[in-house]
C-alpha cells in the first residue's frame, strides 16, 4: 500500500517536526504541516463520529444502509441475521460469502432492510429532517437522495487506490475513513470494496432522529416502498480479477535527464507507479519482502518516524538542499543522526510488495527519476 509523503520540509524546523512525530497521529501526506493555503488538516479533522448502529448492526442513511459486523461474523451470518441473500450481499461488497469479518467492519447493503429484516415498506408518515424531504405517505417510495451531510457518499475502490489517496480525494482524514469503515490497522483495501466517506465539518446524522405523525408509533428508519424497487446493478463478481497493475519497465521509464543522476535506486526493481505532482509525490518500486533498502546517496539520517500503521519512515538529508524519503519498510538498520554512504543498507522492504521513494528539493517534491543514475 502506498504511503505517499507530501510536502516534506527540506530543512530547519520542518525536519524537527518530522522527527518529533510518533507512531500515532502521523499523516503520511503531511497535510496541515505547512502554513497558509497548504493546510487542509482542519477540515479533515472535523469529521463527525460514525453514527451508532441499531441492535442488528444497521446504520440507515436516506440513500442507503450499511451493517456493522460483530465479532465472529461472516458475510453469510450477517445476511442470515438480516434476512437477505448472502450471495448478493457478498457480491455487492466484493467478498466471498464465507469471508470472515472483523468486529466493526462495515458492509454496504444491496437493498433496504426494514425493522424486522428483509426489504421494508413504509408504515406511516415518517419525515427525515436531515434529508430535507417532505413527509412520505403509506406506500410512497422516496426519491434517490444525493450525497449530503445526512447521506454520506460511497466510494468503490479501484485498482491502485489506497486509504490515503481516497482520503485526499475527498479531503477527509485517513483515520476517520478507517473508523467509519472498520478498516484494519494496515489500512488494506480490496478492489471493489465499498467505502462510506465521512462527513467533514458537520455532525453526522442520528439515524433514529425522525419525526412521526401523532399516533403513528415509535420512530423507525424510513424504508423504501416495495412499489419501486432499487435499480439493478451490474456488479462484477468477487471472483473476477481486477485490472492489472501497470508493469512499467525500469529502463523504459527513464528520460534523458535521468542519465548521470546523483542518486542510485534504493532497491533493484521495476517502477510500478510513476511520479505525479500532488497525487503521488514519489515513485513506487517493486521489492520482495526482506530485500535490503539502500541509501540513494551519501547523507545524514534527518528523521526516523512511523506512519499510522506503525511502518517505519526514513528521511535522509543530502547536500544541495535535497532530501530523500523511504517508506514501505519493515526493519531499520539506521537511527536518526547516522551518516550513511550511497548504497548503505537503511532497512528491509516490508510485505507490501514495493518501496515508496521520494526526492525533495526544499519544500517541494520533484520527480525522482530525474535524479537517478
Amino acid at each position: 500500500m502506498s504511503r505517499t509523503i507530501r510536502r516534506v520540509a527540506g530543512t530547519g524546523a520542518a525536519v524537527l517536526l518530522l522527527a518529533s512525530c510518533g507512531a500515532t497521529g502521523f499523516d503520511p501526506d503531511l497535510r496541515g504541516w505547512m502554513p497558509g493555503a497548504l493546510n487542509t488538516a482542519d477540515a479533515a479533522a472535523r469529521a463527525a463520529p460514525r453514527p451508532q448502529p441499531d441492535s442488528r448492526g444497521i446504520i440507515t442513511f436516506p440513500g442507503y444502509q450499511v451493517v456493522v459486523a460483530q465479532n465472529g461474523d461472516t458475510v453469510t451470518t450477517v445476511a442470515r441475521r438480516l434476512g437477505i441473500d448472502a450471495s448478493r450481499l457478498a457480491q455487492h461488497n466484493a467478498l466471498p460469502p464465507n469471508a470472515p469479518l472483523a468486529a466493526g467492519q462495515t458492509l454496504v447493503l444491496p437493498q433496504r432492510v426494514g425493522a424486522t429484516g428483509g426489504t421494508g415498506v413504509a408504515t406511516g408518515a415518517v419525515r427525515d429532517p436531515f434529508a430535507g424531504q417532505p413527509a412520505q405517505g403509506r406506500g410512497t417510495a422516496p426519491a434517490a437522495a444525493p450525497a449530503t451531510a445526512a447521506n454520506p457518499a460511497q466510494h468503490t475502490v479501484a485498482a491502485g487506490e489506497t486509504a490515503w489517496s481516497i482520503a485526499r480525494k475527498y479531503d477527509v482524514g485517513v483515520q476517520d475513513l478507517a473508523v467509519w469503515n472498520g478498516l484494519p490497522t494496515s489500512m488494506s483495501l480490496r478492489v471493489g470494496q465499498r467505502l462510506v466517506i465521512p462527513v467533514a465539518g458537520q455532525k453526522a446524522p442520528n439515524p433514529t432522529a425522525v419525526t412521526t405523525m401523532p399516533g403513528s408509533g415509535s420512530p423507525t428508519p424510513r424504508p423504501p416502498s416495495a412499489a419501486q424497487p432499487l435499480p439493478a446493478e451490474n456488479t462484477e463478481p468477487a471472483a473476477s480479477p481486477g485490472p492489472k497493475a501497470p508493469a512499467t519497465d525500469l529502463g523504459a521509464t527513464r528520460t534523458a535527464a535521468s542519465s548521470g543522476g546523483r542518486f542510485q535506486m534504493p532497491v533493484s526493481g521495476s517502477i510500478i507507479r510513476l511520479y505525479e505532482k500532488g497525487k503521488n509525490d514519489g515513485i513506487d518500486i517493486s521489492a520482495t519482502a526482506g530485500t535490503a533498502v539502500k541509501a540513494a546517496g551519501r547523507g545524514t539520517v534527518a528523521a526516523v518516524t512511523k506512519d499510522t500503521s506503525g511502518a517505519p519512515i526514513v528521511v535522509v538529508r543530502h547536500d544541495g538542499n535535497l532530501m530523500t524519503v523511504y517508506t514501505g519498510l519493515d526493519g531499520l538498520d539506521v537511527s536518526k543522526g547516522d551518516s550513511v554512504s550511497a548504497g548503505q543498507s537503511i532497512g528491509k522492504a516490508g510485505r507490501g510488495g514495493f518501496v515508496h521513494f521520494e526526492v525533495r528539493q526544499g519544500f517541494d517534491s520533484v520527480d525522482p527519476e530525474k535524479y537517478l543514475n
